[in-house]
């Protein structure tokens, strides 16, 4: 080696590789020339971290992406099936055929609209107008107060809507007799007649 030519060596192990460093010195009049290496081993590990770092910067991506997946299949899992067409509701014939079998007199018509009140108000409107408080969420509530609306119907079809329920209508079932159901269908008809 030449006087004044120096030469370093300095090694660091970090975790499971080697890293040297080699300097050069040499002294000249004009300038100093230094030379570093870095081993390759060196290098690889640099590129380890960097990539390392990547994969940790892509990871909420990766994880937000894999999510959204997972929630879009299960959000098409959980819909219920397309409601096939409602089939058209039939009235019997002979049960619109039924003639009502309670006059429509003073007491029947009280009986009738204190029924009415408990079952039918809350759709149809306390004065028979369609304006129900639960009105709003359905479809088709019959305006009572309006002639053409029961013109085309007869007592017999009242009876059996009321009796079997129609559409989101539901029905009386057995809980009414059939006099009180006759009675409903007398008062019905006198809310046209206001």
């Amino acid at each position: 080696m030449q006087p004044g030519v120096s030469v370093a060596v300095s090694c660091v192990i970090p975790r499971r590789s080697i890293a040297c460093n080699f300097s050069v010195h040499v002294p000249m009049s004009w300038s100093i020339v230094s030379s570093s290496t870095v081993l390759p081993n060196r290098r690889w590990v640099l590129k380890k971290r960097l990539s390392n770092k990547a994969v940790l910067k892509k990871t909420p991506l990766i994880l937000l992406t894999l999510l959204f997946f997972v929630f879009a299949l299960w959000a098409q899992k959980d819909q219920p099936p397309a409601k096939a067409p409602a089939p058209e509701y039939k009235i019997p014939p002979e049960a619109a055929a039924k003639v009502n079998p309670v006059k429509p007199t003073p007491e029947s018509l009280a009986k009738g609209r204190k029924l009415y009140g408990y079952d039918c108000a809350m759709c149809h409107g306390k004065d028979g107008d369609g304006k129900g408080d639960m009105a709003s969420d359905m479809k088709n509530v019959t305006d009572f107060t309006n002639p053409d609306a029961l013109k085309n119907r007869t007592d017999g079809e009242l009876f059996y809507v009321t009796r079997n329920g129609k559409g989101e209508m539901p029905p009386e079932g057995d809980r009414a007799k059939d006099d009180d159901i006759w009675n409903m269908v007398n008062y019905i008809r006198s809310l046209a007649k206001k």
